[in-house]
């Protein structure tokens, strides 16, 4: 008699993922899990989405979700037998998703182009008729869509920006689970001007696979007149899938393969792979390995531009004329584990870059054949030495309250510096070498509530002179850019009649110019070698 007794108190848990109709994962949810007798058990999501409860007796749970821009999400009877685990994944909507708005010209609403700012709080949204069943018929051929307006320096590098953009995208679903996308950038301004254009295909499979494909094409036509015969023209073709095995091992794999048209023609393979383990709800081990640098957009919380000009990748210097492609291989080993309302994670990795694209500020031309100046937006790139960096990182975060996050990230690992400053540009190679190096960073994110303001703070130090970051394939939640940046998105009250809504973006990267390492140009003048150039971009965006 006293075994099944001892067996009803057995606790169980309850675990799974929150994400928002297009399958992004949501950071930083609330995720109640409600009993019998007013027992309430609380927890959060981390960067993939996942929440655990442990320690949970047996009985009938409700599982309520909530996370800011979206409608509270509620399961119901969830069941817990003793000494288990219940799974319950729950995906989030917007107040516009569950709108039903009847149409207004009959069939010709079909063509109707809907616009919405794509944000990690606010996805692409479909419109719904007022029949339940015909909306789930007709959201196969709705078009979403996101619009932009940004200026100001970009001071990324060669191609990367310009000081005026306008970016776009437009997603349909098409058949019942694949979806098209078609999205670009165009910028211009003062100087010729530059274009890159993406189109997206991917799939959702019944046993939750994902495989994707995309083709990317950027042209970019410099106005110095060293290099007045010479545009930039790429094209990128990739494919991703990703696979999970029983909510214990996930497989993410894809590649990508460009050609490059600049002053002759180059072509790079790039693969990349990631496998993670679930060793219990609360503890990942995962394997990383890459050939590019990750794009930090999204990781950060915020999609500044709906398609910047960089997701081509194709990262080029100049060496006598000749062009130099950046190749880079990164693997990673890393073990993250999550205590309350905590995240730890510790991470040891192995860099290798050949013709590291070093960035630089000053005005200089390409007359040297070791300059590649980019008008857009001040800077040029140089052609560094060959970097090989093992290093670790430790990584803790930790929510605060619902509003805020803080996040502290140290790392140890090589960088290229140079030896001896004040040499002139062209030698500069020759002095330029691998040193260790240690950086220390600190990022606080948060939402006020009463002006919907989402922002992030974030500085990061590094502990001598380097001309490019520690760890510089960081995709954690404690990535961040070198020195002090701010990034705010600030929504604009719009009348109550108009079907759309404003929102001013406003990103500045190292605000106080440090890090800058000075050189002797071409023509005497002192240009620097930086981590991360100073610049300042804002713009409005508008969704309807």
């Amino acid at each position: 008699m006293s075994l099944p007794a001892w067996a009803a108190e057995r606790p169980g848990a309850i675990s799974g993922y929150v994400r928002d109709a297009s399958g992004i994962p949501q950071m930083g949810a609330v995720v109640e899990i409600i009993g019998t007798a007013a027992r309430t058990f609380t927890a959060f999501t981390d960067g993939a989405g996942f929440y655990s409860a442990t320690d949970l007796l047996p009985g009938i749970y409700t599982v309520k979700v909530s996370a800011p821009s979206f409608l509270p999400a509620l399961r119901e009877r969830v069941g817990l037998h003793p000494g288990t685990s219940a799974h319950v994944n729950v995906t989030l909507n917007t107040l516009l998703n569950a709108m039903r708005v009847g149409p207004l010209r009959g069939t010709a609403d079909d063509d109707d182009w809907k616009w919405t700012l794509r944000s990690v709080a606010n996805r692409p949204v479909l419109r719904v008729l007022d029949d339940p069943a015909a909306s789930a018929e007709k959201q196969d051929h709705e078009l979403t869509g996101t619009l932009s307006f940004l200026g100001g320096s970009a001071a990324e590098g060669y191609g990367s920006g310009s000081d005026a953009s306008t970016g776009f995208s437009l997603e349909r679903p098409v058949f019942s689970a694949s979806r098209v996308g078609l999205s670009g950038n165009l910028g211009y301004g003062d100087s010729v001007p530059v274009a890159v254009l993406r189109g997206t295909y991917s799939h959702r499979l019944p046993d939750g696979t994902g495989p994707a494909m995309a083709v990317s094409v950027r042209r970019f036509a410099p106005s110095d007149p060293n290099l007045h015969n010479a545009s930039l023209q790429a094209m990128a073709v990739s494919a991703a899938d990703d696979l999970a095995i029983d909510d214990v091992v996930e497989l993410k794999f894809g590649s990508e393969l460009q050609t490059i048209q600049f002053l002759g023609r180059v072509n790079a393979f790039r693969p990349h792979a990631s496998v993670d383990l679930h060793l219990s709800p609360n503890t990942v081990v995962a394997y990383d390995y890459a050939t590019s640098l990750p794009d930090a957009r999204e990781d950060k919380g915020f999609d500044s531009e709906p398609a910047d000009l960089s997701e081509a990748d194709p990262r080029i210097s100049l060496a006598n004329f000749v062009t130099r492609v950046e190749h880079a291989h990164h693997q990673e080993l890393n073990v993250s584990r999550r205590i309350g309302n905590t995240d730890l994670q510790v991470a040891a990795f192995n860099d290798r870059l050949d013709n590291t694209a070093l960035l630089g500020t000053g005005e200089v031309t390409a007359a040297s054949g070791y300059l590649l100046p980019d008008v857009y937006s001040g800077t040029f790139t140089y052609t560094g030495d060959t970097l090989n960096s093992r290093g670790v990182r430790v990584v803790l975060q930790r929510k605060l309250s619902s509003d805020l996050t803080a996040t502290l990230d140290c790392a140890y690992g090589g960088v290229l510096d140079l030896a001896k400053p004040d040499v002139e540009i062209q030698n500069a190679q020759q002095w330029i070498g691998a040193q260790r190096r240690e950086a220390l960073a600190a990022k606080l994110s948060g939402t006020v509530h009463r002006t919907h303001t989402q922002w992030i703070a974030s500085y990061r130090w590094v502990s001598g002179s380097a001309l490019t970051p520690v760890d510089m394939f960081n995709a954690s939640p404690g990535q961040s850019d070198p020195f002090l940046n701010f990034f705010i998105r600030q929504h604009i009250p719009t009348l109550g009649f108009l079907p759309a809504h404003m929102e001013a973006l406003i990103d500045v990267r190292n605000l106080l110019a440090q890090g800058y390492v000075p050189v002797m140009g071409t023509d005497g003048q002192t240009v620097y070698l930086v981590q991360s150039a100073r610049a300042v971009r804002g713009g409005v965006a508008i969704t309807f």
